[in-house]
């Protein structure tokens, strides 16, 4: 019984370890993704997404009317024009899974809504790797080495570790 409890405790546990953690944002706050009025700003949406940092696996959810949401390369993003576009949707309710690292670039597809600011680029962040990283300034000549560790890699540690225990305990 004792090894029973163990075991239904470790596997829930690990499961919610290894649970990815995303987050579903809401493009533009309450105002959703509309032409920003005379009051806004033309870089509105801009503004909105380097208030917020973008990781692998979160969405982005667009709500509007009559419109469009577009992904586009760099120059596209610039002309404010695609003709052939990475992703499209114009369904009023758009949820977008980011699936990399890097930019992303958004437009509205109605003419002249990209133009008057319904735009937008989102930077999204690189997972981290463990890394080792020289301090270039010595100090009595001795290096200073810094070692990162993200989430993926805390939780296989965690893992190994919670492994190692539980072998202990069964053997």
């Amino acid at each position: 019984m004792k090894n029973t409890i163990t075991i239904f405790m470790a596997v829930a546990f690990f499961s919610s370890i290894l649970t990815v953690n995303s987050i579903e944002f809401q493009v533009g706050g309450d105002k959703g993704w509309v032409i920003p009025t005379s009051k806004d700003s033309t870089d509105l949406y801009d503004q909105w997404a380097s208030k917020n940092r973008f990781n692998i696996n979160d969405t982005l959810h667009f709500a509007y009317k009559k419109d469009s949401v577009l992904v586009v390369s760099k120059e596209e993003h610039a002309k404010c024009k695609s003709s052939h576009p990475i992703f499209f949707s114009n369904n009023g309710d758009t949820t977008f899974e980011i699936d990399r690292s890097g930019y992303f670039y958004f437009i509205s597809g109605v003419s002249g809504h990209c133009e008057r600011g319904l735009k937008m680029i989102v930077k999204v962040l690189e997972h981290e790797n463990i890394a080792q990283t020289a301090n270039q300034t010595s100090t009595n000549s001795s290096e200073a080495v810094s070692l990162k560790m993200d989430s993926t890699v805390c939780s296989q540690i965690v893992i190994i570790v919670g492994l190692i225990s539980m072998l202990t305990v069964f053997v």
